[in-house]
Formats: C-alpha cells, sequence, structure tokens
C-alpha cells in the first residue's frame, strides 16, 4: 500500500512539474512578442532597451521614444514661438508665439522631470530636420514668414497629435500617460490658435509635400 502511495505521489509531482514547465515557455514567449509588439510600429526609433520596471510602471521603447520626442519638440517650438512674437506683424501670428513659449516652457518642464524619474536621456539640441525649419523661418521675410511659420507649426503638431492618441491610449506608465494627456492639450491649443491665424493651407499637409524655401 505504501509503495503505491509513493507512486502515486511521484506520478502527481511529476505531472505537476511538466504543467508548471509548459506554462513558463508560452509565457516567456508571449511575453516577448507582446514587448516587441508594443515597442515596434509605435516606437519609432527604438533605442534596444526594450522594456523596463519602474516604480510608475513598464517603461517600454514606445514610451521612451515619446518623451524624447517630446523634448526635441520643445527645443525647436520654443525658439520659434519667440521668434513670432518680435517678428509677426499679425496680432494673430504674435498670439500663436506667445502660446506656444508658454506652453513648451510648461511641457519642457515637466517631461524633463519626467527624464529624470525614469532615468531616459534626453537630447538638448534640436534634430537636423527641426533645424533646418529654423533656418527657413530665420530666412523669410514679411508674409512669407508668418505663413511659412504657420505651416511648419501647424504641419509638425498635427503629427505629433497622432502619436499621443497612440501613446495615451497604450501606455502603462503612469507618468508617461500624465505627460501624454499634459501634451495632448498644449498641442491642441497651438493648432487651434495656429488656425485660428486663417493661414494653414490643408491641402499641403500631406507626408507627400516638402516646405522649401
Amino acid at each position: 500500500m505504501a509503495t503505491r502511495y509513493t507512486i502515486g505521489s511521484g506520478v502527481v509531482i511529476t505531472a505537476l512539474a511538466l504543467t508548471l514547465i509548459a506554462l513558463l515557455i508560452p509565457v516567456d514567449r508571449f511575453g516577448s512578442t507582446a514587448s516587441a509588439a508594443v515597442a515596434g510600429p509605435a516606437a519609432g526609433d527604438d533605442d534596444g532597451g526594450g522594456t523596463m520596471s519602474t516604480a510608475y510602471g513598464p517603461l517600454t521603447a514606445a514610451d521612451r521614444d515619446f518623451i524624447r520626442k517630446v523634448r526635441l519638440a520643445g527645443l525647436w517650438e520654443l525658439p520659434a514661438g519667440r521668434q513670432a512674437q518680435q517678428r509677426g506683424s499679425r496680432p494673430a501670428i504674435r498670439t500663436a508665439g506667445e502660446h506656444l513659449v508658454e506652453g513648451h516652457t510648461e511641457l519642457d518642464r515637466q517631461v524633463i522631470q519626467v527624464g529624470q524619474a525614469l532615468g531616459v536621456d534626453l537630447p538638448n539640441q534640436p534634430s537636423t530636420q527641426q533645424q533646418d525649419w529654423l533656418g527657413q523661418l530665420t530666412r523669410a521675410k514679411g508674409d512669407e514668414y508668418e505663413r511659412l511659420f504657420v505651416q511648419l507649426l501647424r504641419r509638425a503638431h498635427g503629427k505629433v497629435f497622432a502619436l499621443l492618441a497612440g501613446i495615451r491610449a497604450q501606455t502603462r506608465n503612469s507618468m508617461v500617460r500624465a505627460l501624454a494627456t499634459s501634451a495632448n492639450a498644449t498641442v491642441l491649443d497651438h493648432i487651434t490658435v495656429l488656425e485660428d491665424s486663417g493661414l494653414v493651407d490643408f491641402d499641403t499637409l500631406s507626408d507627400n509635400v516638402r516646405t522649401t524655401k
């Protein structure tokens, strides 16, 4: 009788062990696939760090890419806004410049705090493309300047607005979610004041059209 119980116990233990192994392997595989799916199309530039654990929830490559993009936006839109305040002849252009400066000053403060809290390295200068946009604005004059200012900024904000929706819906990190919420309000405000200028050419907002001067 004792032998029968011993054999029965051994079978049960073996079965449990095999079940545990079978459960662990798929979880590992699906976990990797899920991380890749989240960090793939939505991530833009994948920094190769994968998903990291933080006190505020998982931090994906897509989250980090978003944080850096918010910082990059401020690095060129702040000087563009200050320039519009000084050079705009239309009140609507000066108002748009004021909103850009106020909005990105606060958003920049927030994104720096988020970057420090989550250990995300942030850029300190605009991208090559953003520097080119600033150069175009500096060279433009009069009415040409104001139309270019509105078009460049409206197009850039439209792209960020689309990115925000995906990040806000998918992120599981509370700090990233809060940043996305703040950025959403700021970007929508900027889109509104730029459109209020009456100078937006909606037909040329497509990615297929390049603005060059």
